[in-house]
């Protein structure tokens, strides 16, 4: 469900990311889209790893992209004054996921 999840946030960020200023296209666009492609990427790649250790690792990773992420989001509110408050709060429940899952995973 949070891979699920984290899909839907990547697509929000891509749509949120187009309407953003043309100069931004190297800089936030291109460090918001890594981040939020991070976190389904390591959920996915860390199911697959074969211990419960790396499966951990490779999720908080994926918190530590969505940390990046959440915070990239705050410097364009901002500078360029815009929201999503549907990507917000749907990277806040992936957070919130991701979270937990490390925790049951100590």
């Amino acid at each position: 469900i949070v891979w699920q999840k984290s899909m839907q946030l990547v697509t929000k960020v891509y749509q949120y990311t187009k309407n953003l200023p043309k100069e931004e296209v190297y800089g936030l666009v291109s460090q918001m889209r890594r981040a939020a492609v991070s976190i389904p990427s390591n959920i996915a790649e860390g199911s697959r790893r074969g211990s419960r250790k790396d499966y951990r690792n490779f999720l908080i990773q994926g918190f530590s992209s969505g940390a990046e992420l959440e915070t990239q989001i705050e410097i364009t509110k901002n500078i360029y004054h815009t929201q999503s408050m549907e990507m917000e709060n749907l990277l806040e429940e992936v957070m919130k996921m991701l979270n937990k899952m490390v925790q049951q995973l100590k």
